[in-house]
This record gives C-alpha cells, structure tokens and sequence, in this order.
C-alpha cells in the first residue's frame, strides 16, 4: 500500500510488493509494525466538528413532520400493580385527542427491548402494553394528540383502578422471594446457555471455573475476603430518548430514532407488531450521546404502532424525568471477592461471586453480569485457580441496561479494591504488587473465554502512570495541613473490542464521479466520530486525503448490516471490514483500469491520486490516468456503473485494551469531603486510530468513572418511587468537581486488529473507582466498599 507516491516504478518491482489485490499494493488487516502511517493515528478533525460548532446538525425531534401527532405516556404509579381496569373515556373527549391505546388494544407478543443479536440472550418478558405494571414508570396507557398541550391534559384524565401488589426493591432479598416479578404466560428464553429460573425471581444464573480453587486457597498465606457493592447510575446523555414513526407510499413501517442499534429496534418492532421485518425501515440521524442507555430500545416501538394504527405519523420525546425514570440504568451489583495470595505478594486464587439487579425486565442482565468477573479476572491470569460465579434477579425497579463498561466497571472496583485491601495487608507498594502478577502476551486466559493475549503494554502503562504522578516521590499519604491529607490510589482495568463470535461490522464502498468514495457504514456514530475514523481507514488504504470520505450514516433500507455502536467493537470490527473493503475497490480498479489497457491487472499500479502501467526501462508510464477522469469514465462515461465493493468482519476474536489509572484525592479529616485533585490515566488501545478523539475518550471516561465513585446514585422511596429523577437530585460531576485529567498512551501492537488497533471506548471509565476507594483508604484509614463514597462513609465506615 505504500505504493508509488515518489517514483514510477517496473511491472516486476510492483509485483514484488506485497499485494493480495492483483496489481495494487495494498495492506492486510493487521500490516507489518514499520509500516508509516499517514491518515491513522493523527488528531484529524472530527467530520461533523465545524457542524457541530454552528448547530447545523439535524437531530430526530429536528426532522419529525410538522403534521405528527403528539405521544404522551401514562406512566404507573405503583411498583407492582394488576390493573382491573382502565376509563379512557374523559380523556378521549380532550379537543385534539385522536386516540388511547391500552393493553386491550396492543399484540399479545413478548419481546426484549436489548439491543443484542440474535438468538437474544435476554428473555422475552414484556408487552407493548401489559395489564401487570412491574415498577414505577412502566408504561399504562398511550395517549395521542394534535399537540402536547392535549395529550398531556388526556394523560390525566385516563382513569386507572390498580390491585396494588407487594413489590421487591431489594435485590439482595430477591430469590425465592414471595413476590414473583414474572408468573405470567408467554415468557419465552430464547438462549440455551441461561439458567432461568424466574418463579424464583431469577433471570439468568451461571459461572465459570478453573483450575483446584480449594487446593490454591490452601497454598495462600493471606486470605481477603471482602463484599463489595456498587449501585445504579444513569447514563445522563445529554439528548433525551426519542423517535417518531410513520407508514410509507407502501404501507411500510419507518422509524426515526436517536438509537445506537438501528437493526435490532428493526427487529423488535417486527416482533412487537407482529409483522415481518421487510415492513420495517429503522433510519438513524445524529445522536445526542447514548454512553450504552439507547443500546436498548425505548419508545421506538410506541411510535411504530401508533403510527401502523392511526395511518400519521406519531412522534414521542422523552422528558428529562422520563428518561430517569421509564428507561434504563446501569446495573446495580453486590460482589464477594476472596483473593488468596502468598506473603510475596504472589496471588494464588481468586473467588467472585457477582449478585445483580435486572430490575423489572431481563434487558442486558444475562450478558452485562458476565462482564464483571471475565472483564476482570484475567487481568492476575497467572493465578493458580479462578472461580466466577453469578446470579442475576428481578426487582420492582427500573430495568437496567447498558452503561459504558457493561459490568466490567462493576467487577473491577471490586476486584481492584480487593487487589488493593490485599496490598495495604501485606505493606506492599500497590504498583509493585501488580506488575508482580499481571498477565502478559502469550498467555492463554481461561476466563476470557480461551483467547490468548496477543498484545498488552499495561506494565509500562503502570510506569508511566507512576512517572505522571510523582508516584515515588509523593509516597502513599502525606499531610498537607489544617486537617487535610492527599493519598495516592491505583487501579487497573481491561475491556474487549467486541462481542466474540456475535459482533459483525459490514461497509460498502463505492468510487463515484471525480474521483471521491462514499463509504456507507451499519455502525452508529453517537458522538465518538466513528464516521471519522472509519474514513481515516479508508484513506490509508485508498491513499487519499481523509476529506475525498464521504461517510454515510445508518439507514437499515440501504446500509450494511452492523450489529450496532456496543460493546467498543467499531473501531476494530467496522475497521476491519473498511480495510477489507478498500482493498477490494483498489482490486477492481486495477482490473478495470486492465482491461481498458489491454495488460494484466498485476501490472496496474495506483498511488491514491492516478493508476498507471511503469515501464520496464523506469522512464514514463506506458499507460496512465488520473483518478477524476478514471472515475468518471466508470461513473458517467458510458463504460459501465461505478466501481463498488462490500466487505463484513466477524468478531473472530476480541482483543482486551488496558488501562492504569492513579488518583490523587484530599481528604478532609473533618468533615469528610473528598476532592481529587489529579487524575492520570495510560492506556493500551493498540495502535492509536485518531489521537483526538481517542484522548477526547479517554478524558470523558474518566469524568465519567469519577461521578461514578463519588457522587452518582440511583435512589428510591420505600414504595419504589424513583427520589433521584432530576439533575437536582441525581448529582452529577460538574467541572469544579473534576481534576484537570491527564491521559497518555502507551501503544502496543494487535496483530489481529485493522492497523494494530484495539478499542478504546469503554476501558477509560473503568479505574477512577477502585483508584479514589483506595486513595480515600490511604487518608483516612478504612476502605470505603460501597459506592459512591460520601462523607458520612468517610468519617464512620460502613
């Protein structure tokens, strides 16, 4: 691929380069280490970021029609309630209301609202509409109007007589509880591999093993043995959920929404509606941040069947309260950790027991929980014997979803924290300590389902944390005066790149008229400029300025097939599938460009701007052509149609990125109050795509993890209502509450990555947990084990 871009160069020598497309130096997925790059791993600018600047770009409530109806939803009251019956007749007298739907009115087919591919692993376990309403904010009624004014009037009108049930809200007191979430029929489990066993409240349960657990345990010299529990946090992106729906010419379905998985709410609107997919259009515009919560479905399907009943189109715009309170969150997890090591600090077995709260609905909790012990546990691979086990249970609460980490944000500050605890019993440095344990490339890990670790720099993402920090030269804790302490903590963390075996990334890429692609992509560009990077592929392999990429977004009539924006799989799986496919156009370039010239295609060189044939002798090309008239000859001159190529990539493996992270907090002795006043992080993500966004990642991450250790927590009434349902209440981090962060890379090499790359997207939000839980430790003299760390736990513990 690098091509001819100085010097014309013989037939022979180009034959010499390695090319698997004849004629055309091209690159493979994962190219030689020495390779110059030229597009990837720069701070190109994001496509959209001048747009953005000007509030040019279109957002789902932007574009609905002028004529589309107004849904508002009757939310439930109650945790657990059976409705006897429902009055709309008031509220269909409201000037402008069209219609009331209830659960007399909707199909009797249950499905998932998670986003994952099929066979879902999630249960079907819900109605559009449900005569059994399973928490507070579970949809009661749909009201459509002319406006919002009269469908927000009707909503309080519509009378509804409930048979209040008992409610479980805690989840530890879940199994085999005397109240049942869900005895109802049609309850389907379409995975083979999940336990379930929900007349006892459980949705999935399971686990993994290796090695002797007992025998390793006997070999430790010190045991910790710790419960950790971590609680529900929003995701709080800034756009709410929202979508509007109507019929075409045809009487098909389309569905406008703000999604990350425009393919899967293709399918559960075919599901829920009863209808074949061909009858559904998904189109994706631009997001307004998702950060896992629009993962799973929403109101898409809402808008769909009203839209299929009343023949106008129906949009639906969640409220800021609607969107804590009738959506998702992260999963809350009670986990007990045994670490077992030797007096050298060697760790010899490590024994996790995740508990996790699904909520109402099975969405995500068979797969998020897996995430906490296989997203950490290899991590001290070299442990003799590992043991994970899991359980995950229906509350009375809010569903839960996706939240960037999927579990593995949950696992590693218990398992991070427990590392800890483990150095400060053996008056160890907690760096030291892990570099003495950490996995390395070659090895094998059991618990990270067989694969083998190609590429990890962590203990020099260690190193250089520490050197970022002042790590040795401001010790653990020190006195800074008027009652306040400043403590060091560290964490690590690991992720993956995709779902393996289940994530698929497909693009078409097509040569049009003077001589730019369009490159139309599947995956969801949410505001982490995928539409960027996965031009920035294209071009290092077309050899062309990032700018010559018109991306296109998601429209599941006319794009590829993408599983989805998930599961940190869009640089590396889409990647992977951009390369594939730019190699295939190059291919047919030259084999186009031969066949006008009459040699073979072998003898066909490109270098991004002109195709040519070198002569023998090194003096002027025996044939050449720039690339507009190249173009347009394919595109508009009568020789045929433009030159297009696809290309899919399955998760044949997923990669771990790694992460080290050290906080530095004060500690007022006091009163209590935590501050972090730096925050470093290094990370391993394989070759660095684009340094902007990756360090933009990164930076938002960490913001992220630090709300999530200190301020962000979900919390309800006794009677199951939701008390944090507003930014008043729900506290998230503000910038006086965040450090100036501090991110660096340490780049290692994934042979089976596009360029070496591996993902970035969920690792950055994993350590600030378990690294400011340990740092408070170190300054106030007792381990914090539930988040998030408040004063109160400070000055009195648990």
């Amino acid at each position: 691929m690098n091509g001819n871009r100085s010097r014309a160069v013989s037939a022979d020598d180009a034959r010499d380069v390695h090319c698997d497309a004849p004629g055309i130096p091209t690159c493979d997925i994962a190219p030689e280490r020495t390779r110059d790059l030229k597009y990837l791993s720069q701070p190109v600018v994001k496509k959209d970021a001048y747009a953005l600047l000007a509030g040019k770009p279109l957002y789902t409530a932007d574009i609905a029609p002028a004529d589309a109806l107004v849904m508002k939803i009757v939310h439930s009251p109650h945790a657990h309630a059976r409705i006897r019956s429902i009055d709309t007749s008031r509220a269909l007298k409201v000037p402008g209301v069209v219609a009331v739907f209830t659960y007399h009115d909707v199909p009797q087919t249950r499905f998932s609202l998670a986003g994952q591919s099929n066979p879902v692993a999630s249960p079907y376990d819900r109605l559009i509409l449900d005569p059994v309403v399973r928490y507070v904010g579970d949809e009661v009624a749909l009201v459509v109007a002319e406006n919002d004014r009269a469908a927000e009037r009707a909503c309080r009108l519509v009378r509804v007589d409930y048979e209040v049930l008992p409610a479980v809200l805690d989840f530890t007191q879940a199994v085999d509880n005397p109240v049942v979430v869900h005895d109802e029929d049609g309850y389907t489990v379409n995975a083979g591999w999940i336990n379930n066993e929900r007349k006892r409240n459980i949705c999935a349960q399971g686990g993994s093993a290796f090695g002797d657990l007992d025998d390793a345990f006997e070999q430790a010299e010190v045991v910790i043995d710790r419960t950790y529990h971590t609680k529900a946090n929003a995701q709080a992106m800034m756009e709410t959920f929202r979508s509007f729906a109507y019929t075409d010419a045809y009487g098909r379905i389309v569905c406008v929404s703000s999604t990350q998985v425009p393919f899967h709410i293709r399918r559960m609107i075919s599901t829920a509606l009863e209808i074949p997919p061909s009858q559904v259009r998904v189109v994706k515009p631009r997001i307004g941040g998702g950060f896992g919560a629009k993962q799973s479905g929403c109101l898409e399907v809402f808008a769909a069947f009203a839209a299929s009943r009343l023949g106008r189109p129906v949009k639906i715009i969640y409220s800021r309260e609607e969107t804590f309170t009738a959506s998702n969150s992260r999963h809350e997890m009670q986990m007990h950790v045994r670490l077992g090591a030797r007096r050298d600090g060697t760790i010899v077995a490590i024994d996790l027991e995740t508990l996790s709260n699904t909520g109402a609905y099975g969405e995500h909790g068979p797969t998020t929980v897996g995430l906490s012990g296989h997203k950490s546990l290899p991590l001290y691979n070299r442990a003799l014997a590992t043991r994970f086990g899991f359980t995950v249970v229906y509350t009375n609460t809010m569903p839960a979803g996706a939240y960037r980490g999927y579990g593995a944000t949950q696992g590693l500050f218990a398992l991070e924290s427990a590392v800890n605890e483990l150095a400060d019993e053996l008056g160890m440095d907690p760096c030291d300590l892990r570099l003495r344990n950490l996995v390395r490339e070659g090895e094998v890990m059991p618990q990270f389902d067989g694969q083998t670790l190609n590429s990890c720099s962590l203990d020099r993402c260690i190193r250089r944390a520490q050197e970022m920090i002042g790590w040795h030269e401001k010790g653990l804790v020190r006195e800074v005066g008027q009652g306040r302490v400043r403590a060091l903590g560290v964490a690590l963390a690991m992720q993956g790149s995709c779902i393996l075996n289940v994530d698929i990334g497909s693009v078409d890429l097509r040569l049009e008229e003077g001589g730019f692609y369009v490159l139309s992509i599947g995956a969801t560009d949410m505001g982490t400029g995928c539409d960027t990077i996965l031009a920035q592929f294209a071009a290092e392999v077309l050899e062309c300025p990032v700018e010559r990429i018109v991306t296109r977004g998601v429209d599941t009539d006319v794009s590829p097939y993408d599983t989805g924006s998930y599961a940190s799989s869009t640089t590396y799986i889409t990647g992977a599938a951009t390369i594939k496919a730019a190699r295939a156009l190059r291919e047919k370039m030259a084999l186009t460009a031969a066949g006008r010239w009459g040699v073979d295609a072998s003898d066909v060189c490109f270098d991004g701007e002109r195709l040519f044939v070198p002569a023998p002798d090194g003096g002027a090309p025996l044939h050449e052509t720039d690339l507009a008239a190249f173009a347009n000859a394919c595109v508009a001159g009568g020789e045929g149609d433009a030159l297009t190529a696809h290309a899919a990539q399955g998760a044949e493996a997923s990669p771990p990125p790694f992460m080290a992270g050290i906080a530095e907090v004060e500690v007022d002795r006091a009163t209590g109050e935590v501050r972090v006043v730096d925050y470093v992080g290094v990370v391993d993500c394989g070759t660095v795509a684009n340094s902007n966004l990756a360090r933009v990642q990164a930076e938002g991450g960490i913001a992220q993890g630090i709300g999530m250790a200190l301020t962000e927590d979900v919390q309800y009434s006794p009677a199951g209502r939701m008390r944090t349902r507003s930014f008043m209440t729900y506290r998230l981090p503000t910038r006086l509450d965040v450090p100036s962060i501090r991110v660096d890379f340490v780049p290692s090499y994934e042979t089976t990555g596009p360029f070496g790359a591996k993902s970035i997207g969920e690792v950055v939000i994993n350590t600030p947990a378990p690294a400011i839980a340990s740092a408070v430790a170190h300054a106030c003299g007792h381990q914090v084990r539930e988040l998030p760390i408040t004063a109160e736990k400070v000055l009195h513990g648990e």
